[in-house]
């Protein structure tokens, strides 16, 4: 990175990352330079939203990314970011998907708090009183988050007891989903509502959401067709059928395993491995032993093995809780757990080879890995996750790559990822094929894991991921 970008603190307290004014009179700004000034527009005092117009509250998987390359900007930022989103942690260790802003108006976004009702409804789950959220939850990629904002600024981290003060609550995290949220039985967590896993309309939720009676259409307002294309955003009847699944989550009070919906997915999963080795880094840093938490990450990638893996497909597949049975969709969750250390090398190389294919295209027919199968019927190379590339996934990927020792296929992904997000205007997601922006722009953790790609560190470790295996570096 350019070591004559320069970090500026203004009066208010807010660390800008790089000074553009270092900008030569006439030429576009450098990608860190436009990067850090879509996470400075983001910025509210305390978090970071997504987006101002389509995205206007914190969200809870991208407060996590965000905060990884916020660590670049500011690692005081980087902290406060997860802070935030911790304070709006539920009693029984949930942290759900969405921390509500209450100075934004209840219809730019739909659910809004008063659909959610969370500190009604959401009373003997523990939720908050002083502050609205959303009674569902988002991929745990937080311990990861939280380990490396420490590693950004060790000496600034336990200055203000940072890791001491998140690590409870992330454990407190974890154990809600390893107990609360074992409905298959076999070890591992099933999500009870598509948002859950973060790719809202991946068509490998079709088969079990079609056992789902949507909605009324009257009885809802789709704010974000206010701000993006019908073309790009989930149909009607699929928003029909989210509304039903959260109405009767809601009603229920937010107690779990009763609802239709019911899906153990890799990347969910593989995510929460990934964090659980993490919070063993965490817990070594504190002075405690992290082995038990070491061994939970490699039994629970023993179980993701044993019960998603599906060699015919080369990759694992989603598991159908309540019909029992894998889910013949290939999504790029799927691909997601080359990121663990402990995946079995045939697998990982198994992984790869999908990835590279026809189903993928990584390195032929795409330039990013899209977020669904080429060659799937569903296909749509524009329509939200059920086909276009996102760059998170991708960063995932490209750790992964790194972490397996594939350095050349991590370094055209990184050098991808960097171009389609400086081409895109920094978008939500683009076309697999074309790069062309869709979505919204200046997306958050577009910028923020550009910035990431974009920092100096050993070519073993450009993004952080093997940070995981015990501090390892290749």
């Amino acid at each position: 990175m350019d070591r004559t970008a320069q970090r500026a603190l203004r009066p208010t307290g807010r660390t800008v990352a790089y000074d553009p004014s270092s900008t030569a009179p006439g030429t576009a700004p450098p990608l860190h330079v436009r990067a850090a000034a879509v996470l400075e527009a983001g910025w509210t005092g305390t978090s970071t939203v997504p987006s101002r117009s389509l995205y206007p509250h914190q969200w809870s998987w991208d407060s996590a990314f965000i905060a990884i390359g916020l660590r670049h900007v500011s690692p005081l930022r980087a902290q406060t970011e997860l802070d935030t989103l911790l304070a709006a942690q539920w009693a029984d260790g949930r942290i759900p998907h969405i921390v509500f802003n209450p100075s934004v108006p209840l219809d730019a976004y739909f659910p809004s708090p008063d659909f959610w009702r969370s500190s009604t409804a959401g009373r003997t789950a523990g939720a908050p009183r002083t502050v609205q959220t959303s009674g569902i939850v988002q991929p745990p990629v937080h311990a990861l988050a939280a380990w490396l904002v420490h590693l950004a600024d060790p000496g600034l981290s336990r200055a203000r007891g940072f890791l001491a003060r998140v690590y409870p609550r992330l454990a407190a995290w974890h154990r809600y989903l390893l107990h609360r949220r074992d409905l298959g039985g076999g070890g591992l967590v099933s999500v009870v509502h598509p948002w859950e896993q973060g790719m809202d309309n991946s068509p490998c939720w079709d088969r079990p959401l079609s056992r789902v009676t949507p909605a009324p259409a009257r009885s809802f307002r789709r704010a974000d067709l206010d701000h993006g294309s019908p073309e790009g955003r989930p149909t009607d009847l699929d928003y029909g059928r989210y509304v039903r699944l959260a109405n009767d989550y809601r009603d229920r009070g937010y107690a779990d395993g009763a609802g239709e919906f019911a899906v153990e997915d890799p990347a969910f999963n593989a995510l929460l491995i990934a964090s659980e080795y993490a919070l063993a880094r965490i817990a070594h840093e504190l002075g405690a032993a992290g082995s038990a938490r070491q061994a939970r990450a490699e039994r629970l990638t023993a179980a993701l093995v044993e019960r998603l893996w599906e060699p015919a497909a080369g990759m694992f597949l989603c598991r159908d809780v309540r019909a029992g049975e894998l889910i013949p969709e290939r999504g790029v969750s799927g691909l997601i757990p080359l990121l663990l250390p402990s995946l079995p090398r045939d697998l990982a190389a198994g992984l790869v080879r999908t990835m590279c294919g026809p189903h993928f295209g990584l390195g032929g027919t795409t330039r990013l890995v899209p977020s669904y199968d080429l060659l799937g019927e569903a296909f749509d190379p524009h329509r939200y996750w059920r086909g276009p590339a996102w760059i998170n996934t991708n960063w995932l990927l490209e750790g992964g790559l790194r972490l397996h020792g594939d350095r050349g296929r991590a370094d055209a992904l990184r050098k991808g990822i960097l171009h389609t997000a400086g081409a895109s205007g920094f978008a939500e997601y683009v076309d697999p094929y074309t790069a062309q922006a869709c979505g919204a722009t200046g997306f958050g953790w577009t910028a923020a894991l550009t910035l990431d790609l974009l920092h100096d560190r050993p070519a073993g470790d450009r993004n952080g991921v093997t940070a995981i295996k015990g501090g390892d570096r290749g």
